[in-house]
């Protein structure tokens, strides 16, 4: 792995895990706004929770050392609740600017996935 390279993972899975980190605290304080918006979108509140939740621990996991399956799940957790969440915005007709810090966290995940260090992939063991 380059300099490069590191410096690219670094920055994209530190900028990754601040924008997870404070949408998952507003989402756990369930604010008034993002209440107000996820009911808009067809969800219950109590929702709001359990995606803050994840968040924290997909952070947590990506972050730590090692743990190259569960890193593999956290990216895809993140993949499916970026995506999920632009869809959802879509179908709500929401304007693009809306959409547009989520496909920053989206190419944020998948810049952090592929860019990551050998240690933290989930490397196939040949028999």
């Amino acid at each position: 792995m380059t300099k490069t390279q590191k410096i690219i993972y670094w920055v994209a899975t530190l900028w990754l895990a601040l924008g997870m980190v404070s949408t998952a605290v507003v989402q756990l304080l369930q604010m008034e706004e993002e209440t107000a918006y996820m009911l808009k979108l067809g969800y219950p509140a109590y929702v709001l929770t359990l995606v803050g939740i994840w968040k924290i621990l997909g952070v947590i996991t990506i972050l730590a050392p090692r743990l190259p399956l569960l890193k593999e799940w956290a990216y895809a957790g993140f993949f499916f609740l970026t995506t999920g969440a632009i869809f959802s915005h879509i179908a709500a007709g929401d304007a693009f600017t809306t959409i547009l810090p989520l496909l920053l966290l989206l190419a944020l995940t998948v810049l952090s996935w592929y860019f990551r260090p050998l240690q933290r992939k989930l490397v196939p063991v040949h028999a």
